[in-house]
């Protein structure tokens, strides 16, 4: 009767090592997915830095160079807004079509 319940006993031992092996690679599994996740998003948070910095740079600009162009053409101060204005949606106009532009070489 003892010999029956160790084999028994024996088989649950067996049988949650199994269980346990499955659950400690599913964990490394779920680990890695997690780990790659991180790491995605702290790129991109790098690139959304980046982007900003650089939209930062390009608005300082834009406001440098209306201002010398008003100045160049001699326009009053609401003069100055509509071209403010107008090289403003000339410029995004441009980036749209740069970012249609790799977005299409990106999608080929």
């Amino acid at each position: 009767m003892s010999s029956s319940r160790d084999r028994v006993e024996d088989t649950y031992e067996i049988q949650n090592d199994s269980r346990l092996d499955e659950l400690h690679s599913k964990l490394r599994t779920l680990r890695g997915v997690t780990t790659d996740i991180y790491e995605d998003v702290e790129s991109q948070n790098q690139t959304l830095d980046g982007t900003r910095n650089t939209f930062q740079s390009f608005g300082a600009s834009l406001a440098q160079s209306s201002r010398r162009a008003s100045q160049a053409f001699g326009l009053g101060p609401g003069d100055s807004i509509r071209l403010s204005h107008l090289v403003s949606l000339l410029s995004l106009v441009s980036s749209f079509r740069s970012w249609l532009f790799f977005c299409n070489i990106l999608g080929s």
